[in-house]
């Protein structure tokens, strides 16, 4: 029987670095493809080691991609904070006995909500996780010093697709308008996230 998504993640992770920084992990892939159910599920079992930044904390706020024109192509690379992820990943990884405020992307109000979760100290792993962490483009390749171990989490994009409009259908969209939505944006973001993403360590298929 072929090891769990969460046990290959396990299996591969690297030894704690010896100067005391925090580990992170990086879990790349197309939309739906399971990433952030996955970084929970690896939290859990990490049980209080580690804890969860997903990219969408980092999309830019919707009057600024108003102001951009920008707000039909959410979710696209160019419409977030890679060097204000970057920061905050530095930070994570600079070794500190201080709790640090992380962002969380609330999908139901669609907005980050700022300072919504504590990495406390005892969280040595950070799991992040985000359709662009493998984007073999600028700015998006200078994020790959600051993983220590990445995953690709693929899937056939006739799954995406089909993860893609039911997750509109549920936020309240009928039919026509979830139908557009992904061909508009979300499908065009998968297949760049499958295109053109750089080579993982590993890759998990869901």
């Amino acid at each position: 029987m072929p090891e769990s998504p969460v046990a290959q993640v396990l299996a591969a992770l690297p030894a704690p670095p010896a100067d005391g920084r925090r580990l992170v992990v990086a879990l790349a892939g197309p939309p739906t493809a399971g990433k952030s159910t996955l970084a929970e599920a690896i939290v859990r079992q990490l049980d209080g080691r580690a804890i969860a930044l997903g990219l969408d904390a980092f999309h830019f706020d919707d009057a600024v991609l108003e102001a951009r024109g920008d707000r039909a192509r959410k979710g696209a690379p160019h419409t977030y904070d890679v060097g204000g992820y970057a920061a905050l990943l530095d930070r994570l990884r600079t070794p500190t006995a201080e709790p640090i405020a992380l962002p969380v992307f609330d999908r139901t109000l669609e907005l980050t909500r700022a300072a919504a979760e504590i990495c406390e100290p005892q969280h040595r792993i950070i799991i992040t996780e985000g359709n662009w962490l493998l984007l073999d483009e600028s700015p998006w390749d200078q994020l790959a010093p600051r993983f220590d171990l990445t995953a690709f989490v693929s899937t056939d994009l006739a799954t995406v697709e089909r993860r893609i409009r039911e997750r509109w259908q549920r936020l309240g969209f009928d039919g026509g308008e979830a139908n557009h939505r992904a061909e508009q944006n979300d499908l065009p973001n998968a297949r760049l996230a499958l295109a053109s993403s750089r080579p993982a360590d590993i890759t998990i298929h869901t």
